[in-house]
């Protein structure tokens, strides 16, 4: 039976490919709620894609008000296999060599925002399903692919979703790594906030820095607008070709009306990993830490991110440098920055270990926030999950991943990425990204190669196979 689903998958990849690039054109940023689109309008138009494609297949689908659905390949017994997958991706930022919106396909590479994260992977699990049904499998237990919408912001939808149906008994989210993900590390989003006392009227002054697109990405981008008079612009214009020179970053500078604005580049990557990537706001706030401006508190600012945050990716400078065995060091990001002349508020988005809680992390930068006056505006917090190694489910979906690749020594994984495994019981992560894989989620001209596409249906389809049966 499965070497003819494989067949079948390859007998129709560019069935896959198509439809692919058909969700892919459509750019579903959350965009502003509707009375009929929770998540805004593209958003919803990915949906309809998915439920479209679905009721002409055949199979069964679930909406839940347009926060989310799912779609359905029923089987005999009463247990119920999940999927859980999204459909809205992260803001597409700048400076792709294709349009992250196109689909366009380059030697044998589909480029595209949400390709890897996660349209590729839903599209794939879902023709997987259609490979089954299509071959005549009949599963013991009900197959549901699950459609989430806000996961790469508040996963308010899936709660409602939630709301509205039963839980699957177990499953998968193919928003991972392989061979599987073993545990995730716990989620804390929060912003370090100060306000500014009045700086005197004149001198050089610092109106307002920006940075970042998201709190879960790296950000790739940072400006500043500085007021001063003409010799402090030119000092600054001399400051800066040194810094490029001595430091390599990316830095320019240009006049903006009255005022003196100051760009920085970084290289986007995912919250999770954001040693992968270079942050926009600590390149532009090492710069800034070269200028004297006239309010002494912006200053304290600045040099409190420089030495405290700066570069530094595991919160040791913060007071929250903590690691353990089963998963390693804790992971800081500093990802949207606003500053004006009154205030600062930094959003942070931290990956603590599994062994510890949310509160250790509060507990160890207190004193240092304390200490520079500064508070804490606490915004989300997803609990860590971790699973032993004699897991049933683990170790089905790793013998699957080993007989479809042939890689016997890579082993499951603790992330710092959050899946919706976090919202369902006995789910676990798995896959899209293979070992050896560059870092492509959140990142721009992300992709994936057609037939790594068409791997990852092979792989989903023995899977739900394996579970369903």
């Amino acid at each position: 039976m499965i070497d003819k689903v494989f067949e079948y998958i390859r007998a129709n990849k560019d069935i896959l490919i198509n439809e692919l690039c058909g969700l892919i054109r459509i750019p579903s940023e959350k965009g502003e709620r509707t009375e009929s689109c929770p998540f805004g309008e593209e958003v919803d138009r990915a949906y309809s894609y998915m439920l479209g494609l679905a009721e002409k297949d055949g199979f069964s689908v679930f909406d839940a008000d347009r926060y989310g659905g799912h779609i359905e390949f029923r089987g005999r017994g009463g247990e119920v296999m999940g999927i859980a997958g999204h459909l809205d991706v992260v803001p597409a930022g700048n400076g792709w060599d294709h349009d992250p919106y196109g689909a366009e396909i380059d030697d044998g590479r589909i480029f595209g925002r949400g390709t890897t994260d996660d349209k590729g992977p839903v599209m794939a699990s879902y023709f997987a399903m259609r490979a089954l049904k299509e071959c005549g499998f009949e599963p013991e237990k009900t197959v549901r692919l699950i459609l989430g919408l806000d996961e790469e912001t508040d996963w308010y939808g899936m709660d409602y979703y939630l709301s509205m149906t039963e839980r699957p008994d177990f499953g998968f989210t193919p928003d991972g790594n392989f061979p599987a993900i073993q545990g995730e590390k716990g989620i804390m989003v929060f912003d370090i906030a100060q306000k500014f006392g009045r700086g005197p009227g004149d001198g050089l002054r610092l109106r307002q820095v920006k940075g970042g697109n998201a709190a879960n990405m790296v950000p790739d981008h940072a400006k500043a607008l500085v007021l001063g008079s003409r010799e402090d612009y030119e000092k600054i214009k001399e400051r800066a070709a040194l810094f490029r020179k001595e430091t390599g970053y990316d830095i320019a500078v240009r006049q903006a009306g009255k005022s003196l604005e100051i760009k920085a580049a970084g290289k986007s990557a995912h919250g999770a990993n954001p040693d992968a990537g270079l942050n926009a706001v600590s390149v532009l706030m090492a710069f800034l830490g070269t200028i004297v401006f006239a309010n002494d508190d912006v200053n304290s600012f600045v040099e409190f991110y420089n030495n405290h945050i700066g570069f530094e990716t595991d919160g040791t400078g913060m007071g929250c440098g903590f690691e353990d065995a089963p998963s390693g060091k804790l992971v800081f990001n500093a990802g949207v920055v606003e500053i004006s002349e009154k205030a600062a508020a930094l959003t942070c988005n931290v990956r603590y270990p599994v062994t510890l809680k949310a509160e250790d992390v509060y507990e160890g930068m207190s004193p240092l926030l304390a200490e520079h006056n500064m508070g804490v505006i606490k915004k989300s917090h997803q609990y860590p999950i971790y699973l032993t190694s004699d897991d049933t489910l683990l170790k089905t979906l790793v013998r699957v991943y080993r007989e479809r690749t042939g890689d016997m020594e890579s082993v499951p994984l603790v992330i710092g990425g959050g899946t919706y495994s976090r919202a369902f019981d006995n789910m676990i992560a798995y896959g899209a990204e293979f070992p050896g894989d560059e870092e492509l989620m959140h990142q721009k001209n992300e992709y994936i190669e057609t037939e790594r596409l068409v791997k990852l249906a092979e792989i989903y389809a023995q899977a739900i196979y394996e579970l369903a049966k």
